[in-house]
């Protein structure tokens, strides 16, 4: 019997595509830390048949409001350790994340192993700025306020972007579940977009990071600067 065999959605669909172009959306991973909308969010993807999985705040969160949820545990077979730094980082996540669908010996080797795809993953990442920009904050508190599991999901998510659709934002949460609803998934330019954001927002909190520790120490061998959109320019 494979290591993982017999795991909440290891008997999913085979993976494919809609009319549109979009992937068919059978399971999300959902760990954010603003939890702004996401309740709605799961909720809605409950009702259309979405697997629901889940870590830490988010997964009570989630089954505090009745929305049905797999924790990431339960997935893994592995406890969250180290206080809940270490979560997700784990192979049957990453590897739903990461497994091309049009490689037939990416999806053979994740049968084999009882491993189920992940077609949708919705994170956001911890308060860095905000924590390092409060009077009095300590190295130790900026420290345990560096993400590193969230990272590691958008990051993955991101570069699979022909097949998975990454959400950093509260303000996509909308338009995702009407694709959704609609059409069983998200469009190819939509999660190319997608891809984009998340990527932008992980270079933005590792430069804030860079930024914060270079303000401690002596300037290192790059300056990276970033910003936020005030407003669109003619």
């Amino acid at each position: 019997m494979p290591p993982h065999s017999g795991r909440p959605g290891a008997d999913r669909e085979p993976p494919g595509r809609n009319r549109f172009g979009g992937v068919r959306v059978q399971r999300a991973l959902i760990s954010v830390h603003d939890k702004d909308g996401v309740v709605e969010l799961a909720r809605g993807l409950a009702g259309e048949g979405v697997e629901i999985l889940s870590s830490g705040g988010t997964a009570s969160v989630l089954q505090g409001s009745g929305v049905p949820v797999t924790h990431v545990s339960e997935v893994t077979g592995a406890p969250e350790i180290l206080g809940g730094r270490v979560k997700t980082l784990h192979p049957v996540i990453h590897g739903g994340i990461l497994a091309r669908r049009d490689v037939p010996s990416h999806i053979e080797e994740l049968d084999g192993q009882g491993i189920a795809l992940i077609d949708i993953v919705v994170c956001n990442l911890y308060p860095f700025e905000q924590t390092v920009a409060e009077p009095g904050v300590t190295e130790s508190d900026a420290l345990e306020q560096i993400d590193i599991g969230g990272p590691a999901m958008v990051r993955a998510a991101a570069k699979n972007w022909p097949s998975v659709a990454v959400v950093v934002s509260p303000g996509r949460y909308a338009e995702i579940l009407e694709d959704i609803r609609i059409h069983g998934g998200v469009s190819e330019a939509r999660r190319r977009e997608l891809a984009l954001e998340a990527f932008s927002h992980t270079a933005a909190y590792d430069a804030a990071i860079a930024a914060y520790l270079a303000g401690r120490t002596t300037l290192g061998e790059n300056l990276v600067v970033t910003g936020h959109k005030v407003a669109d320019l003619r």
